[in-house]
């Protein structure tokens, strides 16, 4: 028996490569051609192979390093009777004593030509993919022993190999054991499923770049409001299927009749904004669509109806995006749902809104009309299951069929985005349509 470095063999046209796994450990029996490392290029990943066969005796590298032509990668213990594995167990077999034909044998080698015999039940079978629905830790220290070929195929099908059980020999993980952990996430119960996922993306992170290499930078903290509006809105976009609904609404005579009660409006110490109306109509069309004035339930098994109107409305502030809500809607008029947004609005410019004034919402409005835009996609301010967007709203030509001419109307963009596993297209549609009616007769809306 002797011992013998083994190197990097010639890898090419590169100056050196990162390792991104090792696979052996020390006092692991290697055959001829067995994988020591994994190696990654800024263009192809491979593994290195041993030359001899034997029992590691040290590693000399570690995932991270960079190796190169030459580099030591571990000490071997040659024994020159082994060249493959089956061998190494062959020589092992001819030093050890066989035991008496009456003990059970130390080592059960099943006939190449014959099923292997099923293990006992007491014992986990070796080389078994782990069971559909297990769990799996993903904050536990994991090398993901893989091929070049595996961890392609698993990158394609956006699998994280460190969730994966490797059922090959130590612990390797086959193309068969990524696709066994694909189709068990695909088989769990939709609320799990969308956990699961949700939990899965949270463990991806952005790659560390050092913006300053191409030119100057400044670095600004987050305000509080923002760290705590993204993770909420993160939460939300993964966990809620979005499907936008875009319309129109003529909202000509509306803004005519908003413009003739300015001056009452304004004896009340009101500011009466299009958005009063937009929170009027939203309320009877929640009446008619109940499914839209509801929340799933946790376990995604039913939906919960509610029997009171209250309105978020998006408020932009420098601090960042807060949602207010005004409580009970249905018994206001629109001055006092006006009054009731001023007063919110300026509780939020001056941080001075209070916790309880910013839960309990039905529905949410987010108006970006005073700043521009055609259309656009709000995201669901869970768990809520929909949000109304609206837009700057314009002047446009529009054919009456009677005058058979075109006349000049004022066209308020619409964009309702939905949780589609509780709300299907046609009602979403049937939605739009309801407050497209609502805003274009005022007769309507006040009744």
């Amino acid at each position: 028996m002797s011992v013998k470095d083994i190197l990097v063999p010639d890898i090419g046209d590169f100056e050196s490569v990162d390792i991104i796994d090792v696979l052996v450990s020390p006092g692991d029996t290697i055959g001829i051609d067995d994988s020591l490392v994994t190696v990654e290029s800024d263009k192809a990943s491979m593994d290195i192979p041993t030359p001899e066969a034997g029992v590691v005796k040290e590693v000399k590298v570690k995932v991270g390093d960079k190796i190169a032509e030459g580099h030591l990668i571990i000490t071997l213990e040659v024994i020159d009777r082994i060249e493959s594995k089956s061998a190494d167990v062959a020589a092992a077999k001819a030093v050890i004593p066989e035991p008496a034909k009456a003990e059970a044998p130390l080592v059960a080698v099943p006939e190449p030509t014959r099923p292997a015999p099923e293990p006992p039940k007491q014992v986990k079978p070796i080389g078994k993919p782990a069971p559909v629905g297990a769990h799996v830790d993903t904050n536990r220290e994991v090398n993901s022993h893989a091929s070049p070929s595996v961890r392609k195929f698993a990158r394609e099908l956006g699998v994280d190999l460190k969730l994966v059980v490797g059922s090959g020999p130590k612990n390797r993980i086959l193309q068969s054991d990524v696709q066994a952990f694909v189709k068990d996430e695909l088989a769990k119960p939709r609320t799990e499923s969308m956990t699961a996922g949700a939990s899965a993306l949270s463990t991806l992170t952005m790659p560390i770049i050092d913006f300053s290499k191409f030119g100057e930078i400044k670095t600004q903290p987050l305000s509080r409001i923002k760290k705590l509006s993204g993770a909420n809105l993160h939460r939300n976009w993964v966990t809620a299927p979005h499907v936008t609904q875009f319309d129109e609404a003529d909202i000509t005579d509306l803004e005519d009749f908003r413009k003739s009660m300015q001056a009452d409006a304004e004896k009340r110490g009101v500011k009466l904004t299009m958005l009063a109306f937009l929170i009027k109509a939203s309320v009877n069309a929640l009446k008619a669509y109940p499914n839209f004035n509801a929340s799933l339930s946790p376990d995604g098994d039913s939906l919960i109806l509610k029997s009171y109107y209250n309105v978020g409305f998006a408020c932009d502030t420098p601090d960042g995006l807060v949602v207010p809500v005004v409580k009970n809607v249905q018994s206001k008029d629109v001055l006092e749902i006006a009054a009731d947004l001023m007063d919110l609005s300026a509780k939020a410019r001056e941080r001075k809104l209070k916790v309880e004034e910013m839960q309990g919402g039905c529905f949410t409005i987010s108006s970006l009309g005073g700043i521009g835009g055609t259309m656009f996609t709000p995201i669901i301010n869970c768990p809520e299951v929909a949000i109304l967007g609206v837009s700057r709203s314009s002047m446009q030509p529009v054919y009456d069929k009677e005058t058979k001419s075109f006349e000049p109307r004022l066209i308020l963009p619409l964009s309702l985005s939905y949780d589609h596993r509780v709300i299907d297209g046609a009602d979403g549609a049937r939605f739009t349509s309801h407050m497209r009616m609502m805003l274009s007769d005022v007769r309507r809306l006040l009744l």
